[in-house]
């Protein structure tokens, strides 16, 4: 009886000890599964704002030096391209500009790109319909002008290949290039593409499936036409075609393309786009099995050296990545959707409702992952807990006044480091990505002025732009319907 006691003493005493232990480990995951605060290089970034971007022909030699060698070890399907933002590759009258002047260009553009995709979205067209695949595409002709021009890719158009810059996009499905003969272009860097030199170059006919899934195509002398236009008087307007791309040493034959004989934007140096949207236009579409339905990206970060990259194929689906289902959205099939659950600041969940974020069965609200948006944007209510929190674990920093779009920033001048609270999204299903800091506390001068890098949407929609994908490599798995982010970084 009395070693049955004690037994029963023994075991009682073990189970109170597992519990203990349950909890200090529960309390420890909670305070150390990621870090609450983090520290931001503020000397760096601001001696980044003052680094002048290279001459253009600095970034011919640049492209042509990197994409041989990159394409040494590409297989069938898959390619890496160099990419880089369209600040490193200025215009004459841009060159030598401040970071004051570049960064409210580029808000200026932001809210231009917002605002088209808000009238896509809600009242766009008469009546309400649907997207149409060239609807995305007057987003990005209208192009640099409209924000959707971040982010350029080199790669060769035609037999022989002739090499151009190209903006890439997440939220369009089209590929256009300018052509000659011209009626109007916009002044590009390369000589504009003549169709009339190309072996490989194919008109398109109005009997093709190609026009067939352009809801608005023209026919002229047997020849499918496109048009693209814009609200505020962008557009783009030519033939449709059959064209050979070349991506390093890699040759794709037969890529549905715009030929441009009329276009009308400013486009600071680019030939035209490189659609990568969820659509069967866009260029992940077109290639289907050849790729897997498959790519990846990393933007590279502001102020540095470094170049970022594009690669398609199923070799770009990288291993450890947090992956997120895929949301798609009938509305806008051209975007890519997830779902989102919450928002961290310096480890605890701001209390948001995670109903702020879904996609409804109408197709308002939702989440897009957008490379042509800069800033992230949420619904008013979700934006305001969402800086109030960071407000609240940030009063040991001097406060500045707003600037742009921008209504929480701070006097960093003369500071080398500040330790700021960690940002974090709460994915549907349990991943979390952390930010870097310098992805959501960014420099607006060269004179120590940094922001909180978030706006408030005006619409139930929410967009996570590229200053706060920067760094981080993002991957799409199309055929598998999920989006992956890390584990590299560039």
């Amino acid at each position: 009886m009395q070693r049955t006691s004690v037994l029963r003493s023994f075991l009682v005493l073990l189970v109170v000890l597992q519990l203990l232990s349950a909890a200090a480990a529960a309390a420890s995951a909670a305070t150390t599964s990621y870090p609450d605060f983090q520290g931001l290089d503020v000397e760096e970034a601001v001696a980044a704002t003052k680094a002048l971007p290279p001459k253009i022909n600095e970034y011919h030699d640049f492209f042509n030096k990197h994409d041989v060698s990159e394409s040494e070890s590409e297989h069938e399907g898959e390619y890496k391209l160099k990419l880089v933002h369209r600040d490193k590759l200025p215009s004459t009258s841009s060159h030598g500009d401040s970071h004051a002047r570049r960064f409210h260009d580029r808000m200026k553009r932001d809210a231009k790109r917002v605002a088209g995709l808000f009238r896509r979205l809600y009242g766009g067209k008469a009546g309400g319909t649907a997207y149409e695949v060239e609807d995305f595409g007057s987003d990005v002709v209208s192009g640099m002008d409209q924000g959707s021009g971040e982010y350029f890719v080199r790669i060769g158009v035609g037999s022989p290949a002739r090499s151009q810059y190209m903006v890439i996009d997440s939220g369009s499905d089209i590929v256009w290039v300018q052509c000659q003969p011209c009626s109007q272009c916009y002044r590009q860097s390369d000589p504009v593409f003549d169709p009339s030199e190309s072996a490989s170059f194919s008109g398109v006919s109005c009997s093709s499936t190609v026009c067939d899934r352009l809801e608005n195509a023209g026919c002229r002398s047997g020849r499918c036409h496109y048009e693209v236009s814009y609200g505020d008087g962008s557009y783009t307007k030519g033939t449709m075609a059959l064209e050979t791309l070349t991506f390093g040493r890699t040759v794709v034959n037969s890529v549905a393309i715009g030929c441009g004989h009329m276009n009308r934007g400013m486009f600071i140096g680019a030939a035209g786009l490189l659609g990568l949207g969820g659509g069967s236009m866009s260029f992940v579409g077109q290639m289907g099995g050849q790729t897997g339905g498959a790519f990846s990206y990393c933007l590279v970060s502001r102020g540095t050296d470094a170049s970022g990259s594009l690669e398609f194929g199923r070799g770009a689906v990288p291993v450890g990545a947090v992956w997120v289902p895929l949301i798609r959205n009938p509305r806008a099939p051209s975007f890519y959707y997830i779902g989102l659950a919450g928002l961290g600041v310096g480890g605890i969940q701001v209390p948001i409702s995670e109903d702020t974020f879904s996609l409804d069965e109408l197709g308002n609200g939702g989440v897009v992952m957008d490379t042509g948006t800069a800033v992230t944007r949420f619904p008013l209510p979700a934006y305001v807990a969402f800086r109030d929190a960071f407000l609240a674990q940030t009063t040991n920093l001097p406060r500045a006044t707003g600037v742009s779009i921008f209504d929480t920033c701070y006097n960093l001048y003369g500071f080398v480091t500040v330790r700021v609270p960690t940002i974090s999204f709460y994915f549907s299903g349990g991943p979390i990505l952390t930010l870097p800091a310098r992805n959501f506390l960014i420099p607006v001068d060269d004179a120590g002025t940094f922001c909180f890098a978030f706006a408030p949407s005006s619409s139930a929609l929410s967009i996570i732009g590229n200053i706060q994908q920067e760094g981080i490599q993002v991957s799409f798995d199309g055929a598998n319907g999920f989006v992956g982010f890390g584990p590299n970084v560039c």
